[in-house]
């Protein structure tokens, strides 16, 4: 495995106001990155990076975030801490009887929180999830490329998770909605040893298609559902 997950990038219309939002309600650093405001995250925990682009779009996004609670008490901390911070409630035709809550950040991205006492997302943290449109097939090619067991592989749909445990990554199964431009979230690899080209060899031997290379030397490739990635030089922010 020469790849490791550094971060999910998320395009945004002012991304300093996006990263301050998640910064707060994830009490994560803010760190400067070549151009982007970053979130590390740690061994168990999904690092996001956020550039300046298109705000998100219901129906455009593949990716949205799911958050844990303990209880009731910690889930309506969560949604007021989010509501306070400039989210608002969203209505994307959930049923009265589910107890998860659907919100959208400010720069127009959905997430949810999710209900205490589920399951599947326990031991997660409190980020627990980032659940993804896509096919097994791309479940199955992301598992092989970060090096995450499968954790879940049911009626076509999947979730990976790092070895260490933490954020799940997860794909709903097909249909997969066409796009007709580049995604608005990416993952952001970064070499696990350091070389960038046997990176992406690897990637694409494992399935994945070149795209371009970006301004910053990172080499954008696309899985093969299309959605599109970066591999860059370093982790280190420039």
């Amino acid at each position: 495995m020469r790849s490791h997950l550094l971060a999910v990038t998320v395009e945004s219309a002012d991304p300093v106001v996006a990263a301050r939002f998640w910064a707060a309600l994830l009490n994560r650093d803010v760190v400067d990155d070549a151009g982007a405001v970053f979130l590390p995250g740690d061994d168990a925990q999904l690092g996001l990076r956020f550039v300046a682009g298109r705000a998100g779009q219901l129906g455009a996004n593949r990716m949205h975030l799911h958050l844990t609670s303990a209880d009731l008490d910690e889930r309506q901390h969560t949604v007021a801490t989010a509501l306070k911070l400039g989210g608002d409630h969203l209505d994307v035709g959930q049923r009265p009887e589910e107890a998860h809550i659907v919100l959208v950040d400010p720069a127009g991205y959905a997430f949810c929180v999710i209900e205490p006492g589920n399951a599947y997302l326990a031991d997660c943290g409190f980020l627990g999830e980032l659940a993804c449109d896509g096919t097994r097939e791309v479940g199955l090619f992301w598992s092989r490329a970060l090096g995450w067991p499968l954790v879940w592989d049911q009626d076509e749909e999947t979730a990976i998770q790092s070895p260490r445990g933490g954020t799940k990554v997860a794909w709903g199964g097909p249909p997969v909605a066409s796009k007709n431009e580049p995604n608005r979230q990416r993952f952001e690899l970064v070499p696990a040893a350091g070389d960038q080209q046997a990176a992406v060899d690897e990637l694409v031997t494992l399935g994945a298609t070149r795209v371009d290379v970006a301004e910053d030397g990172a080499v954008v490739l696309a899985d093969p559902d299309g959605n599109e990635f970066r591999v860059r030089s370093s982790a280190v922010p420039r």
